[in-house]
């Protein structure tokens, strides 16, 4: 266990588990990890503060995932990811480094659809660096995808697995993994920076977005609001397959489109079934 000039306490290294090459945990930024958007030299909120100046500043989807992706603003937040990453590994996952930083978009930088989901799994996202990869819940996802031709292939294993996605983009309305899945008000406020300046960005491209859960259709509608667009009254309920339209502050239609989240609750229950999964996604492309 060592300390860096950052203050993060690391572990390892460790063999990555499509690489080979190893790695501290968590992981620092601008060592290799594949896709990793950040380096040394990107800038890091230690703030709300910190994250509103940034993510203005930000000037593309890719100055946002880099600065998303070192982001320190939640110490609640921090430590958790950390703490998972160093000692709180799955006994199935404690040979492997795990991210243990929030987790940045992943997808086509050039789609019109964007799914966004709640926060990254302890040992998913945390573990992977990649959104809903490497657990029960991306294995659901991505089966879906790549049926209903958004994705290359069925499984998301890790990052750098060859994995591509084409015309859509992924990301969460909470970029940390945070305890019991519970993030805290202040939590979900401070990220919904992150998530306006990204929608932002997307500007008048942007054409619909389906949220996995009812805090990714609340995130959803907070970010349209502060950004100025048009949100009808009274405010949209969220529900499987519902549907509304929100307009950008120049006249733009962006569709937005509720679907249960896709976590094993969900799954395992059978109240969201692959139909229902694969119905909700087919409609994205009309």
């Amino acid at each position: 266990m060592s300390t860096a000039d950052d203050g993060v306490v690391r572990v390892g290294p460790d063999p990555h588990p499509v690489t080979g090459e190893p790695f501290l945990s968590p992981v620092p930024p601008g060592t290799g990890w594949p896709r990793d958007p950040a380096d040394a030299g990107t800038p890091v909120a230690h703030s709300p503060t910190d994250v509103t100046e940034l993510a203005a500043s930000a000037v593309s989807l890719a100055d946002v995932d880099a600065r998303v992706s070192v982001c320190r603003a939640c110490p609640r937040l921090v430590d958790w990811r950390e703490s998972v990453a160093r000692e709180g590994r799955r006994a199935s996952f404690a040979g492997q480094p795990y991210w243990g930083r929030p987790g940045p978009s992943f997808g086509d930088p050039d789609a019109d659809a964007l799914i966004v989901g709640l926060a990254p799994a302890a040992n998913g996202t945390n573990r992977t660096g990649r959104m809903f990869t490497g657990d029960a819940s991306g294995d659901f996802l991505y089966a879906a995808l790549h049926r209903t031709g958004y994705a290359s292939q069925p499984t998301s294993v890790a990052a750098g697995d060859g994995l591509e996605l084409d015309g859509i983009r992924i990301v969460a309305a909470v970029r940390c993994a945070p305890p019991a899945n519970a993030p805290t008000p202040a939590e979900r406020a401070t990220c919904a920076t992150w998530l306006g300046r990204d929608v932002e960005l997307l500007g008048d491209r942007l054409r619909v977005v389906m949220t996995l859960g009812e805090i990714g259709w609340r995130g959803v509608l907070a970010a349209a609001t502060t950004l100025g667009w048009e949100v009808p009254r009274p405010r949209p309920r969220f529900g499987h397959a519902a549907e509304t339209t929100l307009h950008t502050p120049t006249g733009h239609p962006v569709r937005l489109v509720g679907c249960f989240h896709v976590s094993p609750h969900n799954t395992y229950t059978g109240r969201l079934t692959p139909a229902m999964l694969d119905e909700v996604l087919i409609s994205l492309r009309t």
